[in-house]
């Protein structure tokens, strides 16, 4: 898959894509609907199958205070993308000059002008250009107008709710990972670098990958069954383990991030890249009256996620 991060100068093998557009945060299933409607336009038009997405996210941009709130990286994104086989992503950087343009500037200047996509396909709810001025109709006659196609795409439900980001973030929110897969296609995953934290996993018998989890949203606190893929480095390769996601309040007060123990592996990971799979929520964070009560809990803990694993 070609990253493209700018739509001023392509290079003409990456235009003429038949292109699927959004933020496209999870990847869940309606975005893989409206990217497999995409792909078969691309095999019709033999035309090579793209994503069109921005970065930062635009609520990222207009809103900073807000908090974290996306599902996943950029980089986590691209890696799932890959998966689906988009074979471009328009990775466009989001700034004044992009959210300034007018829905029929976005039209003329990045759709026609500077990928030169053939056809697009967006979600009913789209929105587009100043001010989210632009609607998916606009959308249809701006291509008619400008000679590319376009396709407009239903909201998917799964039988229970609408599949949306937000539904995902709040069954996370809710200690719920099972409901988050159902509307992702996936497991949640959360992915990154391998970073030194305080090592005392390592002195309590149980070493921990840890990893940030700033910029997303954050799951709720307590210890989950995971499965981790090692993404690279000598160890890479799929393992499953029990992952703790929160402050640590039995150490006092401190950034929230991931700390995963990872069974039956020895080996030095600092700096690599790994991807943890929240499969099941086994309990909230607590603070234990000694070290001994908390040694205790993580072994429970280990054993119960070991049986949850075994019986995917």
């Amino acid at each position: 898959m070609r990253i493209v991060r700018d739509y001023q100068f392509v290079e003409k093998a990456d235009r003429g894509a038949s292109a699927a557009i959004g933020n496209f945060d999870g990847v869940h299933l309606g975005h893989q609907y409206v990217i497999d409607i995409a792909r078969t336009q691309a095999e019709a038009d033999q035309t090579p199958l793209g994503v069109m997405t921005f970065e930062p996210h635009p609520r990222e941009y207009f809103a900073p205070q807000s908090g974290p709130f996306r599902l996943m990286s950029a980089d986590a994104r691209a890696h799932r993308l890959e998966k689906l086989r988009v074979e471009r992503l328009y990775e466009l950087s989001f700034n004044d000059t992009l959210s300034a343009l007018t829905p029929e500037d976005f039209a003329q200047r990045v759709v026609v002008d500077g990928l030169g996509l053939s056809h697009v396909v967006i979600g009913e709810d789209f929105h587009f250009g100043k001010g989210r001025a632009g609607t998916s109709a606009d959308m249809v006659a701006l291509g008619a107008k400008m000679g590319f196609g376009v396709t407009v795409t239903p909201l998917m439900s799964d039988g229970v709710g609408e599949v949306s980001s937000t539904a995902i973030r709040q069954a996370l929110s809710d200690g719920c990972p099972r409901d988050a897969a159902r509307m992702l296609g996936h497991w949640h995953r959360m992915e990154g670098e391998v970073v030194r934290g305080h090592q005392r996993g390592r002195e309590l018998g149980y070493p921990t990958a840890n990893m940030s989890i700033a910029g997303l949203h954050p799951p709720k606190f307590g210890v989950y069954a995971v499965q981790v893929d090692i993404l690279t480095g000598p160890y890479q390769g799929s393992y499953n383990g029990a992952a703790s996601i929160g402050t640590r309040p039995m150490f006092g007060e401190n950034l929230a991030n991931i700390e995963t123990f990872i069974f039956d592996f020895t080996g030095d990971i600092y700096g690599e890249q790994i991807s943890v799979a929240l499969i099941d929520f086994l309990r909230p964070e607590a603070v234990f009256d000694d070290v001994d009560g908390l040694v205790a809990q993580m072994g429970a803990d280990c054993a119960r996620a070991r049986d949850i694993l075994a019986s995917l």
